[in-house]
């Protein structure tokens, strides 16, 4: 990452509580958890938009 943005993020308990769980099983950072699903969404999305 070249620049970072801080935001505040509100999310459902029972959604926190699962992401930490995951970031935990991967030894990531829950901040770390959360910008990994997001590019792997945004990776997704690219790709589908270059396919045919």
């Amino acid at each position: 990452m070249d620049e970072e943005t801080k935001i505040t993020l509100r999310l459902p308990t029972e959604l926190h509580r699962w992401l930490t769980a995951q970031a935990k099983s991967a030894r990531r950072s829950l901040n770390s958890e959360i910008v990994y699903r997001l590019e792997g969404e945004r990776d997704a999305a690219v790709a589908d938009t270059d396919s045919p």
